[in-house]
Order: structure tokens, then C-alpha cells, then sequence
């Protein structure tokens, strides 16, 4: 799904950073791209809208790129501690709407808190809990942690479901669950469901619900 309009500038460019301006570029964003590591710069310059050699620590460096109109900041670096707590900053004092800064750890991420970030992501930490929930599951294809009390699951259609409609399935009062999405076998997803659509065999469910009503979901 393209998302035209949107403007984010990124800040950092180490694989996470790589990742996120990528992905955002290629969802139709407008992205800029900032590190100081020149090579890093000219590996992505034709894929963003712009790409920027230079210290995310400088205050001078949001002030250049019009921090305002910008619909989101995202410090991607975590290692030089005192640079990315002067992005985030500097991102918040730009009047940027939304800072998302990746913290290196605990102490890191309370900090990053403290000066404004509006979300603090924590790579390691919560992938290591994604793949921990799915290698413990039975069913779920993936897990993304919504908060800490509620997720997003991806599984394949349970064959009780198949030739059967949400409305007859009655999952919100069941299973307290979701669904809020199906993906169809040529890989289509739908999400403006109908419940009276039969479910068809070979496709799979996005469902949304509290961690411990999936958790027993898994079972069933």
C-alpha cells in the first residue's frame, strides 16, 4: 500500500537505518536520509528523496531540512549514546510531530523517554521476544507486540474455519479476538471485511487481540 505524502527523515544509517528508509521509500514516502559515513550516503541516494552527509548530533542538521514540515523523525542509531540523544532532541525542539529513536538498552531507552521521544523501539530486545512467541506457538506464522497486553497475529486459517463466515464463527465473543484482515492464497489481503463472506481453504487470518486470549487461541 502506498502511502504518498508522508515525509520522514531518518537518522543514521547502520542496517536498521538502511531498513526503515527503504521500506518507507518504497511505501511511497518521501525520506531523507542522514549519516556521516559518506559510503552509507551514496549506497542509498538513488532510492530516497534526498540524502544527506552529515553529524545527527548537530543541531543545525533538522533546522536545514525544514524540520516542520516532516511528518516524523527517526533516530535509527544507537551506538553513539550522546548523538542520539541530541537527535531526538533536536528532532523534538524542530517541532517534528512524531520522534521514534532506537535505544541500545534499558538505561538508554529511559533516557530517550525523558528527552521527548514519542516512541522508543528496541530492536534486539523485541525482536528476541517476536521469535520467542512464535517459536512457542503452534499455529501463529508471526507475532508483533501492539503493547504489552495486546498483539498482532498472522495464521493459517484453522480447517474448522474454512466455507464458514466471521458472523457464524462469532470469534469476538468466543476467543475474544479479532480478525482484521484475511490473506487470500494469490496473495491478496483484504482488509474491509465482510462477515458474511465464506472464509476460503488455503488462506490465512491477521487477527488482533490480548496476549493471553491468543495464547489460549493457539491451542484451539
Amino acid at each position: 500500500m502506498k502511502t504518498k505524502g508522508k515525509g520522514f527523515v531518518v537518522l543514521g544509517l547502520g542496517s536498521f537505518g538502511m531498513s526503515l528508509a527503504r521500506e518507507l521509500a518504497e511505501l511511497g514516502c518521501e525520506v531523507v536520509a542522514v549519516d556521516q559515513d559518506k559510503d552509507k550516503v551514496r549506497e542509498i541516494a538513488d532510492e530516497v528523496s534526498y540524502a544527506m552527509c552529515a553529524d545527527i548530533g548537530e543541531p543545525g542538521v533538522l533546522e536545514s531540512l525544514g524540520g516542520r514540515n516532516l511528518d516524523g523523525a527517526l533516530v535509527a542509531t544507537a551506538e553513539n549514546l550522546e548523538a542520539s540523544i541530541m537527535a531526538t532532541i533536536s528532532a523534538k525542539e524542530a517541532g517534528i510531530p512524531f520522534v521514534m529513536a532506537k535505544a541500545r538498552n534499558r538505561v538508554h531507552e529511559s533516557v530517550l523517554d525523558k528527552v521527548g521521544a514519542d516512541y522508543v523501539v528496541y530492536p534486539e530486545r523485541d525482536m528476541g521476544k517476536r521469535v520467542a512467541r512464535i517459536l512457542l506457538s503452534n499455529s501463529f506464522k508471526d507475532w508483533i507486540e501492539l503493547s504489552p497486553k495486546f498483539s498482532m497475529v498472522e495464521t493459517d486459517i484453522p480447517k474448522s474455519w474454512v466455507g464458514k463466515t466471521l458472523l457464524e464463527l462469532n470469534l469476538r465473543e468466543r476467543y475474544h479476538i479479532n480478525v482484521v484482515a484475511v490473506i487470500y492464497a494469490d496473495g491478496m489481503t483484504d482488509v474491509i471485511l465482510d462477515a458474511k463472506r465464506t472464509l476460503p481453504a488455503d488462506s490465512k487470518v491477521v487477527m488482533v487481540g490480548a496476549n493471553e486470549d491468543l495464547e489460549q487461541f493457539k491451542d484451539v
